[in-house]
């Protein structure tokens, strides 16, 4: 885990026996593009291709055929055509924001359509789903001898097995998988690393522990669990974990001619092409269909100032031990499920997504709003009750190429638009791991000279988990603490497109531009007026 001390003002410290060890982060394939991702970008664009282009007579044909588009004459993935036309079959449904299909009964592709084919409808929850049939049924978590055993005199893995659950046979150690407790023990002994812990890349990656195995040993996810994070989604080699979408709601809203408003996230950068400007990427924007774009960035200055007010009312008085900031959802959701009696500390400003719907809808009260980001938990946000009539839309960036290529845009041959102008550096960085502690901070150095500012971050559910145990505890009093679901910020979430080293790099340079370091203090005032 990450914990800032850079951005620490004044003399007090968190004690170094509470700075927590860096956390494994297993083995994410988000830099690479994998077959798994031109798969969903495939499936993206042709159900936005058939909701722009097909008349309301053929289109639930033209949704049926979806997966003999994409599976043709032979299996390039699975073992059969079969199997690989029904995981498409199932990625189509989810993408139009239904659930999988029972495995009992024949059931069409396009069955209740009907009620998804508003641009009224979200999706049906959960946000994520195993497709059984995608799943390879990994082993959940064993220790396993591979045949980089060379039988040794001395056998280390044996004699540390507090167990007895290793045997030689034929020279060769084999571990009873009845006895073994999975202490990792042997492992660690191994002089020629031939024992591997086999463990499921997903549950790998769930900080919170909500993979589960169903009756066939698939991967399942425990709803009550999970935070919609979607980092098992980007770490299953197979893709058989997807989020729902309104891609195909979105898509029909558009071309049914609606004012459709796009508000856009600061992590876009470097999304889509490494010379894609801003202004290009507004200029494919207004060819898709939106009406107007805005910066998320700028309700993350309204954030900022809020956040930094409050902690300097609410924590630097005693009044609250300590602030939790609330723009990740799924770090919200952790502390409300794991930690409820953390709740009163969790910051009720708004987020910067609803804070710049809220100010676009004041402004076209009947206008459709589409948040556009990296963030699958965003879908789950906008889903509450309390943000519905504000945000109508979430789609990822990686949902958002797909349109682009149903539409045939590509938006490095875009001409320039007019770029980003509305926010400052401080709201820009929001989209990079500490990125909201560093803005808060930097705030109340400007409006508050005389307060010491504690900030803290954490970023990963496995190490928000550790940090929010550790404010429980009292260790974190008088601190501001960040948390971010995914490892690296919002600029790695689970709908993001481009490689994280160069989405960083994207983003520093995009807040380099910008033409004020930090928003002014009357901000908050103007913005409720």
């Amino acid at each position: 885990m990450k914990i800032s001390q850079a951005v620490r003002a004044g003399k007090r410290q968190t004690p170094s026996a509470f700075l927590l060890p860096k956390r494994k982060r297993g083995k994410f394939m988000r830099n690479l593009d994998t077959p798994v991702k031109k798969i969903r970008r495939q499936i993206f664009a042709e159900i936005s291709r058939v909701a722009f282009e097909s008349t309301d007579e053929n289109f639930q044909d033209e949704i049926e055929a979806i997966p003999y588009h994409i599976v043709q004459e032979r299996a390039t993935y699975r073992e059969s055509i079969y199997r690989e036309r029904a995981v498409a079959s199932e990625r189509v449904r989810l993408a139009m924001g239904m659930s999988l299909r029972p495995e009992n009964r024949a059931v069409h592709i396009t069955a209740g359509m009907e009620a998804s084919n508003i641009d009224e409808k979200y999706y049906e929850p959960p946000l994520m789903q195993v497709i059984p049939s995608a799943c390879d049924a990994c082993e959940p978590n064993q220790y396993m001898v591979s045949n980089m055993c060379r039988g040794c005199v001395a056998h280390p893995c044996r004699q540390v097995c507090p167990k007895g659950a290793i045997t030689i046979r034929k020279g060769k150690s084999i571990i009873d998988q009845e006895k073994c407790i999975r202490c990792g023990k042997c492992k660690a002994v191994c002089p020629y690393d031939a024992i591997s812990r086999m463990e499921r890349p997903c549950a790998r990656a769930c900080g919170v522990n909500a993979i589960e195995s169903d009756g066939q040993g698939r991967a399942v996810i425990n709803p009550d669990k999970c935070v919609s994070c979607g980092m098992c989604m980007v770490s299953c080699p197979f893709g058989a974990i997807s989020d729902k979408s309104q891609i195909f709601q979105l898509s029909r809203a558009m071309r049914e001619g609606r004012e459709i408003i796009a508000e856009v996230a600061p992590a876009f950068v470097g999304q889509f092409g490494q010379d894609v400007t801003p202004g290009k990427f507004r200029s494919a924007l207004r060819r898709l269909g939106f009406s107007e774009i805005h910066e998320v960035a700028l309700g993350a200055d309204i954030g900022a100032v809020a956040e930094a007010h409050h902690y300097a009312e609410k924590v630097a008085t005693g009044e609250l031990p300590f602030l939790l900031t609330s723009c990740c959802p799924s770090w919200s959701m952790l502390a409300k499920i794991y930690f409820p009696d953390l709740i009163d500390s969790v910051s009720r400003e708004l987020t910067p997504m609803v804070a710049t719907a809220r100010g676009i809808k004041k402004e076209h009260p009947d206008a459709r709003v589409v948040f556009i980001g990296p963030c699958a938990s965003k879908k789950l946000e906008a889903s509450r009750t309390s943000v519905r009539s504000d945000v109508d839309f979430v789609i990822t960036f990686e949902e958002l190429q797909g349109m682009f290529d149903a539409r045939g845009i590509v938006p490095s041959e875009m001409e320039e638009d007019e770029s980003f102008h509305d926010a400052t550096a401080a709201g820009r960085g929001y989209a990079l791991a500490g990125g909201v502690a560093e803005a808060i901070s930097r705030c109340l150095k400007e409006y508050y000279p005389d307060i010491s500012a504690r900030i803290e971050h954490a970023e990963g559910l496995a190490d928000c988990k550790k940090i929010l145990t550790l404010a429980k505890a009292g260790k974190l009093n008088g601190c501001l603490i960040e948390g971010m679901g995914c490892p690296g910020g919002c600029i790695a979430g689970a709908g993001t497109n481009a490689p994280l080293k160069e989405a960083q790099a994207a983003l520093k340079k995009f807040k380099a531009e910008s033409g004020q370091e930090v928003p002014d203090k009357e901000l908050l005032d103007l913005e409720l007026d």
